[in-house]
């Protein structure tokens, strides 16, 4: 099925621009990792009570995978510009009205991205490198002690500062746009998404 068959279908899942284009196919891999999560979460529960034989690992790479799947949702949604609007207002706005509404809310969460991407700078700073300097990956402290501190941190002040461009983005294609030549409702909540 091909891309142009795709959004026909399913009119929805539509990248906002070019960042958001190559965010929404990566949406599928990642939710593989949750098939992931549950299949080793099964092994571990079948090695611990069946055979009590628990695993070192399964416990912590469920924590950070899942953490890393749903600081990428945050991207995920908004790429496809599906984040929460409260419609009961928003719908009852003219389109003009809805335009400028949209390009607030994406320099306000533009603003916030930026700040939490900057608080997470210094975490993500401090799990890689010491007090000295030195390059040295924080660890869970646990038996296996993974370095998955480190990374989720990481990913999450990445995510942060993709989210930041987003909004960027997205505040610019509202400015740009048209208001007169969109539909009266042009955002549809979930619940009156029409099946396609």
């Amino acid at each position: 099925m091909d891309a142009e068959e795709h959004t026909a279908r399913d009119p929805l899942l539509v990248p906002q621009d070019g960042l958001s284009a190559w965010l929404v196919p990566m949406g599928r891999v990642v939710s593989l990792a949750f098939l992931f999560i549950t299949a080793i979460t099964f092994l571990e529960v079948v090695l611990r009570y069946g055979f009590n034989a628990p695993t070192r690992w399964v416990h912590e790479t469920t924590i950070a995978l899942t953490a890393v799947c749903f600081a990428f949702g945050g991207a995920y949604c908004l790429a496809l510009d599906r984040h929460i609007r409260v419609v009961l207002i928003y719908d009852a706005l003219s389109p003009g009205l809805r335009r400028w509404f949209d390009v607030v809310i994406c320099i306000v969460g533009a603003l916030a991205c930026g700040l939490m991407a900057w608080v997470a700078y210094d975490f993500a700073y401090k799990g890689f490198f010491n007090a000295s300097g030195q390059f040295r990956l924080e660890t869970s402290g646990s038996a296996w002690n993974p370095p998955t501190p480190a990374i989720v941190k990481a990913i999450l002040f990445l995510t942060l500062c993709v989210m930041c461009a987003q909004f960027v983005l997205q505040a610019i294609r509202h400015l740009r746009r048209d208001p007169h030549a969109e539909a009266e409702h042009p955002v549809q909540s979930a619940g009156n998404t029409p099946d396609v």
